[in-house]
Formats: structure tokens, sequence, C-alpha cells
């Protein structure tokens, strides 16, 4: 039977240690920017003209009047409980307002059709919030005020 032994100094323990830590950092950190830029072109939809605005709000099953509205808004220094809860809605659907805190975003407001199962057609609407020709949020919500809601914007 052969033994095989090994010694190590040391000076080359702690350089196999440096090398091996290298190359885990160098790993996770490739991994996390490789997932941070797949999720950012997932969630980047580009919104300049109003056809490509109905065209992906027709994407998502809403059929609405041709007619928009346009307005500008700036997204708070600090959220307030609205806001904050606001925020979840557009986390919940991959966006997140936090980064465009003190910003001026343009609301495009189209009126629904087609929303199932509510009474008060009328008053149904899709926001979406544009920043620089990106979409960073939006909602389906009704301003009734006896049963208002609010939503994302994938059908429900």
């Amino acid at each position: 039977m052969k033994m095989l032994t090994l010694r190590l100094k040391p000076k080359t323990i702690f350089g196999l240690l440096l090398v091996f830590t290298g190359i885990i950092v160098i790993v996770i950190t490739f991994a996390s920017n490789h997932i941070k830029s797949n999720e950012s072109v997932m969630n980047s939809v580009t919104l300049e003209t109003n056809e490509e605005r109905e065209s992906y709000l027709t994407s998502l099953g809403w059929e609405f009047k041709t007619d928009c509205t346009e307005k500008q808004v700036k997204i708070p220094e600090e959220f307030n409980d609205v806001y904050t809860r606001y925020n979840e809605i557009q986390k919940s659907q991959g966006f997140d307002l936090e980064q465009y805190k003190g910003q001026e975003v343009t609301v495009y407001t189209y009126s629904i059709t087609n929303y199932q199962g509510y009474e008060n057609r009328d008053c149904i609407y899709a926001n979406l919030l544009v920043c620089n020709n990106t979409l960073i949020g939006g909602d389906v919500c009704s301003t009734s005020a006896s049963d208002g809601f609010m939503q994302s914007l994938k059908k429900q």
C-alpha cells in the first residue's frame, strides 16, 4: 500500500484560499449582474407612441376607448402610506417606483371597456406611468366613490 502525503507551507495554503475566494466572488458577481440585466430586459417596455401604448394594453387583453388623457406627475421624494401601497402593486408586476422618487413622469390614461364583473364600467381606467419613453408602472382602477378599486395591469 502506497501513501501519498502532501506538505503545504502556510503561505501556500493562504495563497490557495485567496485564489478560491477570488473565484467565488467572480462567480457570484457575474451571476447577480446577469440576473439583474435579464430582469430589466424583461420589464423594459418602450412606449414612445400612442400606437405602442395601445398595443401594450391590447396585449394584456384590455379593450379601451382610443382617446387618451396625458398628464405630468411628480413621484414624491418620500412615500406616504398610499404611495407605499401603490408601489406594492407595482412591485407585484415587476416595477418599482423607488428609483423614480422626485422625478416627473407622464401618466397616460385609457378608459377600459371590457372589464368583467363590475357594474360601473364607465369609470374604469388603465393608467400607464412612463418615464423617458419606458413603462415604469401602471394600474387598472375604478374611480367610483362607492366601490372603487385598484389592481395591477394584468387582467385578473
